[in-house]
């Protein structure tokens, strides 16, 4: 695992010590000797996690981390604080600062690497939704991700897995009005549970009397539904092993026990946040995907998905040796229509000749707006023959039944042409499958409109 470390620490000794351990996992390692070069190395430069000391002259490391994650560009970048403190409430002051974890000296060499090569997993993740995220809007990354997308006092949803009755009701009075708590004693039922609710959330115990909690972890972590949701492990004083192995298996974070409520809080609130953030990227990217190749007056797919989609059809035919075929519609005198009932009565001809476009194609057709008044379907599977009845079934679907526009449901009668082609044995391209089709249309709206004509089908 390859990534870029940066060790922040005002005595060389302690960054010398960091950076050779680093070396030898084969990180590449960055350093600096105080607040303001750190926060300048993350801005300029591209840092996976920051390993930052707190006791540092001028600038302490909250302060630094604070900083961090305030600015949008660096706020995605981890951090974990590495002290001498060992006080609760210096755990706690760092989490609150931003902290995804905190880590005393002297550091475990296991639990070092093992913390660190889990967050450079999560901060790849961020990485690819950031970098979709940008690359398919118009407005600048920065803009998208300074907003506030999720509010943070919306109360998250939390599972928590516990078989010990005392040890629920320590932390469901921890948690009350902080979180929305459901709880289970049963590792199999919560997994069922995790899997059908939406929580921002889980939080296994290892105490387990006859059940490997990890075997719990390693199966949501398995699960298309609950891969990202954040686990964190409650686990007793001397399971070091098990939180290594836990890491290991994708868990997001753990505590000890006793288990201190600000600390229980603090740590929540971290997962949340960036669970929260990592999924308003994905709804980001996936609805700016949609709006980009679907167009928003029909809900068919517009003509640039048809552009980038066709070539593959086409080529999976001829590779398969498979028929392929092409109709492009032409609404008929559709000028008119926009002119006799005005834009909004020609946007409702539009969308009706969608749905029963829609109605008369299989699932597998590719039907598209393709510009205007002008509706491209691909036909996998279908030769000219097949391809030139439905376009029949379809233009006579159309011409049968009149369309109803304006709030009063007054009907108009609209007819449609269609050309038609399909893919030629031997040396053909898209771009001449579609020239003949459209040659095809033009025959027949030449030669009278309200018709089909098939061109080398």
């Amino acid at each position: 695992m390859t990534a870029r470390i940066l060790v922040v620490d005002d005595i060389p000794a302690n960054v010398r010590l960091l950076e050779v351990r680093l070396l030898a996992e084969y990180f590449e390692v960055l350093t600096a000797t105080n607040g303001p070069d750190a926060i300048e190395t993350c801005e300029n430069g591209k840092v996976d996690v920051v390993l930052l000391d707190v006791m540092m002259p001028d600038m302490d490391g909250f302060e630094v981390c604070r900083r961090l994650k305030s600015d949008p560009a660096t706020s995605h970048i981890p951090v974990v604080m590495i002290t001498a403190l060992d006080q609760v409430s210096d755990r706690v002051r760092g989490l609150e600062a931003g902290a995804d974890d905190f880590l005393t000296k002297p550091v475990n060499d296991l639990q070092l690497m093992t913390r660190v090569k889990s967050l450079v997993r999560l901060k790849s993740l961020t990485d690819e939704l950031r970098l979709r995220a940008s690359t398919t809007r118009n407005i600048g990354i920065e803009e998208l991700l300074s907003r506030n997308f999720a509010s943070e006092d919306t109360t998250p949803k939390v599972l928590l897995i516990d078989e010990r009755k005392s040890s629920v009701e320590r932390i469901q009075k921890m948690l009350r009005d902080r979180a929305d708590l459901d709880v289970t004693s049963d590792p199999h039922a919560g997994f069922f549970q995790a899997a059908e609710t939406p929580y921002e959330c889980v939080m296994i115990s290892t105490a387990f009397a006859d059940f490997d909690p990890l075997r719990l972890c390693s199966q949501l972590r398995s699960l298309d539904r609950t891969r990202f949701v954040p686990i964190i492990l409650l686990a007793e004083a001397g399971e070091d092993e098990r939180i290594i192995r836990g890491l290991e298996l994708g868990i997001n974070d753990y505590l000890m026990r006793p288990i201190d409520q600000q600390e229980l809080t603090a740590r929540l609130r971290t997962q949340v946040r960036r669970k929260r953030y990592n999924d308003q990227l994905r709804a980001s990217v996936t609805q700016t995907i949609e709006m980009a190749v679907t167009d928003g007056l029909t809900g068919l797919h517009n003509r640039r998905y048809l552009d980038s989609h066709l070539q593959t059809l086409f080529d999976r035919a001829v590779a398969r040796r498979r028929p392929l075929s092409v109709m492009i519609t032409d609404l008929d005198r559709f000028k008119s229509i926009n002119d006799a009932h005005g834009h909004d009565g020609g946007d409702e001809v539009l969308r009706e000749f969608a749905r029963r476009l829609r109605k008369n194609v299989r699932g597998i057709d590719l039907a598209c707006r393709f510009g205007g008044e002008e509706f491209v379907v691909v036909m996998p599977d279908t030769d000219g023959t097949v391809a030139e009845k439905v376009a029949e079934r379809i233009r006579a679907e159309i011409a049968q039944a009149p369309f109803a526009i304006g709030p009063d449901g007054k009907t108009i009668e609209v007819t449609v042409s269609v050309g038609v082609s399909s893919v030629l044995k031997g040396v053909d391209t898209v771009a001449a499958l579609m020239k003949r089709a459209d040659l095809a249309l033009y025959e027949a709206k030449s030669g009278g409109r309200n018709r089909v004509v098939a061109k080398a089908a």
